[in-house]
């Protein structure tokens, strides 16, 4: 797989088949330094590796006797009681939570009969009784089951709903074909739109997602027993509505279907995993659905509730896309280092609407006055180079030339041609043309980093290679250039840690940041897809309660859930490397890893 970072330049990370080289891991990375090629800390700075902030070791853990006091009395007198194993349930965030090896309640708590239950009248029943005193009076676990069986109720309600549109547009098909009734069928969204009070285009919706979810038949099973919610099968139908093959796209539900389900997958996660499946199933369906689409292209504006306006590109090309939010974002970043006020979100929208309305960038930097303004848009009409005027800061207020930040992961079959899609960190597959469009106007740049990760079975990061900014030569084969990396390879320890890597200090070492940053691309929390790159990195043992600064005692967590993970009865451990394990307040355990490059 691989990674480009482009700051001042870029950085590609290429995918390599699986290998039977075991390169010693050579020199440790307790100096910062990579084995196979030593970096200073600036490098690693200047290429947008580190976050600014590495959390307070004051605060950074809770303690499991901690963790005990903290919970509810009802949920800690059934561990207490024996009720509940060490690690609770093993199933990520979804609607079901009855992968439970304690001992079977029947009620809603983890694991009992009705925290599994099927949707239907007789869940419907059971939750009624449950909560005929009240919610209040429901066991902090038991609140958590019920939670989840209102949700598996509301998926049964609208297949139900999904099927009895079905049957109205079966019915208005067939009476269509009976002589002075051909137009009945032209107007089944008006007829379901008076029924449902809906406006004309959500009638179009719900007759078009029925319409798939009955192409899709398993899915539509799923969703009438809970196992996804409405918004996770109209992902289904929309993303797999590029498959022309219906045989294929029912294979891809099937195969998605359970990490869609109790194994939960987020609808960000399910999207990008559908994405990816469609693109290399068929690349050529979602190119002519990409280009078809493009035909609608357009800006569009529109008021927003709070009274502000919206403005947008609409059906634009990706790479051009991706590279215009990243100088977007360069600009911002280039506006806060010379204080301009506001965060880095509001700072891209001031510079975004700037640049578009013909307004000096430098106009949004403190301290210039109105005639510099003016002053600016003049020379810059004249043709002659923006600049604030005679002002001492005229140095200062040149536009950046760095084009941004992307992250690009692209397999090397792509690389070479092939179909395989790419991914954008933080945004989510792209397809193999695009991975390759975006790797040829990063690969120009000599400020370009390089990188090699290694991938095993089920596309586990199992070694990395830092190349810096050696790619490969224009006449020199992409083959050639990556054999040229075995002695630069670093095996990723998976199971068990050597603590090879392990450094005596607090503060991670730059080089060994990175490397967790190739194991654990985003937040390790359930369904948190922000890149690490911009979370924190976490020991999941607290330094100053012993924890090692360790490839095992590492994590990203973005600053939300880093400060859910040092709040009262929130608890979080790392069994091995990458593998995460959280209990919430109410008693429940989730666990994650890392995603796969492959899926």
């Amino acid at each position: 797989m691989g990674e480009f970072e482009v700051t001042d330049g870029g950085e590609l990370d290429l995918g390599l088949p699986d290998s039977p080289a075991r390169v010693p891991p050579g020199r440790s990375s307790q100096d910062g330094a990579v084995p196979g090629e030593e970096w200073s800390d600036d490098d690693w700075v200047d290429h947008g590796w580190i976050p600014g902030d590495y959390g307070d070791p004051e605060t950074d853990f809770v303690d499991d006797e901690a963790w005990l006091a903290g919970l509810p009395a009802d949920v800690r007198a059934e561990f207490l009681a024996g009720a509940w194993t060490g690690d609770g349930e093993t199933v990520p965030a979804g609607f079901l939570h009855h992968l439970h090896s304690g001992p079977r309640g029947v009620g809603f708590a983890a694991g009992g009969v009705l925290d599994e239950m099927t949707p239907g009248p007789w869940l419907g029943d059971a939750i009624t009784a449950a909560i005929a005193d009240g919610n209040d009076k429901l066991g902090e676990s038991e609140l958590i089951g019920v939670l989840c069986a209102w949700r598996r109720m509301s998926s049964w309600a609208a297949a139900g709903e999904t099927a009895a549109v079905m049957e109205l547009v079966r019915r208005r098909r067939a009476q269509s074909d009976e002589p002075d009734t051909s137009r009945l069928a032209e107007h089944i969204n008006d007829e379901l739109a008076a029924a449902l009070t809906l406006t004309g285009r959500s009638a179009d919706r719900l007759i078009s997602m029925s319409s798939g979810l009955a192409r899709l038949s398993e899915v539509h099973a799923a969703l009438e027993s809970g196992q996804i919610d409405w918004a996770k099968a109209c992902l289904f139908v929309s993303e797999l509505a590029a498959l022309d093959d219906d045989d294929v796209a029912r294979e891809i539900a099937r195969r998605l279907l359970g990490r869609a389900g109790a194994g939960g997958w987020t609808t960000g996660q399910l999207r990008a995993a559908l994405r990816r499946a469609v693109l290399s199933a068929d690349p050529g369906a979602a190119d002519r659905r990409r280009e078809e689409a493009r035909k609608d292209a357009e800006v569009q504006s529109w008021d927003e509730p709070s009274g502000n306006a919206a403005l947008a590109g609409r059906e634009l090309p990706p790479a051009d896309v991706i590279a215009a939010d990243s100088r977007i974002t360069a600009l911002a970043r280039w506006l806060q280092d010379r204080g301009a006020v506001g965060t880095l979100s509001q700072l891209r929208a001031a510079a975004y609407i700037a640049v578009l309305a013909d307004r000096p960038l430098e106009s949004l930097l403190p301290g210039l006055g109105a005639s510099q303004n003016q002053s600016t848009r003049d020379s810059a009409s004249a043709g002659g180079p923006a600049s604030a005027g005679n002002s001492p800061s005229d140095r200062d207020c040149r536009w950046p030339a760095v084009s941004g930040t992307i992250h690009l992961t692209m397999p090397l079959s792509a690389w070479l041609g092939g179909g395989q899609p790419g991914e954008i960190a933080g945004r989510g597959p792209v397809d193999a043309s695009t991975s390759r469009e975006l790797a040829a106007m990063l690969a120009a740049s000599r400020r370009t980093r390089w990188c090699v990760t290694v991938t095993g079975q089920g596309g586990r990061a199992v070694g990395h290679a830092c190349a810096g900014r050696r790619g490969p030569a224009a006449d020199q084969p992409v083959i050639r250039w990556v054999a040229g990396l075995r002695s630069k390879l670093h095996l990723l320890e998976i199971d068990n840690c050597s603590h090879a890597l392990e450094s005596a200090s607090y503060r991670v070492p730059l080089a060994l940041r990175h490397l967790v940053h190739v194991r654990q691309r985003t937040c390790c929390f359930p369904g948190c897809r922000r890149p690490a790159v911009r979370s924190d990195l976490d020991h999941t043992v607290a330094f100053d309660r012993g924890g090692r600064t360790c490839w095992c005692n590492l994590a990203p967590l973005c600053r939300r859930h880093h400060r859910a993970k040092q709040a009262p009865a929130w608890h979080l451990e790392q069994p091995r490397p990458g593998q995460m394990m959280w209990r919430t307040p109410n008693g429940r355990c989730y666990q994650t890893e890392g995603e796969p490059y492959l899926s």
